[in-house]
């Protein structure tokens, strides 16, 4: 077991302890685990080569989903189509102070959905709603956590779910099983969440300046085409997931490299689907004004993203090359199926918690926790994504480290000029974390 132990230790030491200079640099543990395992395993280079490539390929389309929905995310904030998500939500709900916390979770949701990151939600959203809270007397730690719940909710909620895909790319099962439980799962944690923050509302009634002066309706029909582009996507999700509609299969006869590794990704539907509906919104002559900066920003925002993905890429083709993943399956087949579930269940925790991100998390322990969950334990392939996805989010807001909090205590912070604890923010969002590493047992267990 030390040819197991030693790359696996490597990547630990160097992602979660402060060593000079390379301290906390993903990418550099995820190619140095890959290298020893290569090592420790004797795969010579030209099939290390070709295992590279082959591990990569199994996470391709999580890849093209980052790379694409990002994209797609910079030309809705240049068509201004939150701001009119943002002013519709609060015309509906936000005539009362709960109604108003709850447009602002809501929109905060249907961004990180949208746009796939909590981060990139709650930077985009969160600065158009902090003075808003702010009036409704709320402290800085409760406005805080409000726009984090919303983006953490948001970046899990399914259709574009990076959690989710990525999760079923590691276990290697189809996606679409583990979004459509996942809409329910998701929505109960929204209704926690909005519970969560309705108990730090004090005031009766709203200030009158921030009563919408414009109902619902009046907005939709002034401002109906910026939604065009979130209409195409949504219609043609709902219409592939609900009602097993595949309008997008007139595509195929343009696509003829479904078996060619990593270009395969742009296959995928999902991929598809964002593609088309970018399309749509560059059919508006303000995006396509911006194409540069849509484009410059889009790709900068998931850089780092997609080079921690590629080196992951590497590392698990290089965990199946040299047999590890089989080592440790036959290592644990003398555990009870109850230890895996919950040994597992608390290093997803520890290791989202440490890091900050549900990708490293995912990316460190799925490998190895999700052969163990479908071939000795007996879980179905689906719910062992839908448990990993959800118990790396839930460490990821799980205090004393949390990424998202961090970059929502700033623009908080920065507005109104105060100062905000983060580990508060954490704790106060705890029962929406609980929540979620709860369900993500639940579906190990296999209680639903």
């Amino acid at each position: 077991m030390l040819s197991v132990l030693i790359p696996v230790a490597a990547l630990f030491l160097i992602i979660l302890i402060p060593l000079p200079k390379i301290g906390g640099e993903v990418r550099l543990g995820l190619l140095t685990a890959a290298f020893l395992a290569f090592l420790f395993g004797g795969v010579a280079p030209g099939a290390a080569l070709l295992a590279a490539i082959d591990g990569i390929d199994r996470i391709a389309w999580v890849i093209g989903l980052s790379i694409f929905g990002s994209i797609y995310a910079q030309s809705q904030v240049s068509l201004g189509t939150m701001d009119t998500v943002l002013n519709t939500f609060r015309a509906l709900f936000g005539r009362s102070p709960k109604g108003l916390i709850a447009a602002v979770l809501l929109t905060l949701v249907l961004a990180g959905s949208l746009l796939g990151d909590a981060i990139a939600a709650v930077t985009v959203i969160g600065v158009l709603v902090v003075l808003s809270l702010a009036e409704l007397g709320l402290s800085p730690e409760e406005t805080s956590v409000i726009i984090l719940l919303g983006g953490i909710l948001g970046s899990i909620m399914p259709p574009i779910t990076q959690a989710f895909f990525l999760a079923a790319g590691l276990v290697g099962t189809p996606v679409d099983p583990v979004v459509n439980t996942g809409y329910v799962t998701v929505s109960l944690g929204v209704i926690v969440g909005l519970f969560t923050v309705w108990r730090y509302v004090r005031i009766k009634e709203l200030p009158a300046e921030l009563i919408p002066d414009r109902t619902a309706g009046r907005i939709l029909a002034q401002e109906w085409l910026r939604l065009l582009p979130l209409a195409v996507l949504a219609g043609i999700v709902v219409l592939r997931s609900g009602f097993k509609v595949e309008l997008l299969k007139v595509l195929d006869p343009l696509l003829p490299f479904a078996g060619v590794p990593i270009a395969k990704a742009l296959t995928n539907r999902i991929i598809q689907a964002i593609i088309v509906a970018t399309l749509v919104a560059f059919t508006f002559r303000r995006v396509r004004r911006d194409a540069g900066t849509i484009f410059r920003k889009g790709l900068a925002a998931v850089s780092k993203t997609v080079q921690i993905q590629l080196c992951a890429g590497v590392m698990i083709g290089a965990f199946y090359a040299s047999g590890m993943i089989d080592q440790v399956v036959a290592f644990t087949k003398g555990l009870t199926p109850a230890a895996l579930k919950l040994g597992g269940g608390a290093a997803m925790l520890l290791l989202g918690m440490l890091t900050g991100s549900q990708t490293t998390a995912q990316n460190t322990l799925v490998p190895f926790l999700g052969p163990i969950l479908t071939q000795n334990l007996g879980v179905a392939p689906a719910k062992a994504a839908l448990g990993a996805a959800h118990l790396a989010m839930a460490g990821q807001s799980m205090p004393p480290v949390c990424l998202t909090t961090f970059v929502v205590v700033g623009i908080v912070g920065g507005i109104l000029a105060k100062k905000v604890d983060p580990v508060r923010v954490m704790l106060m969002a705890l029962p929406v974390t609980l929540y979620f590493a709860l369900t993500g047992l639940a579906a190990w267990f296999q209680l639903f």
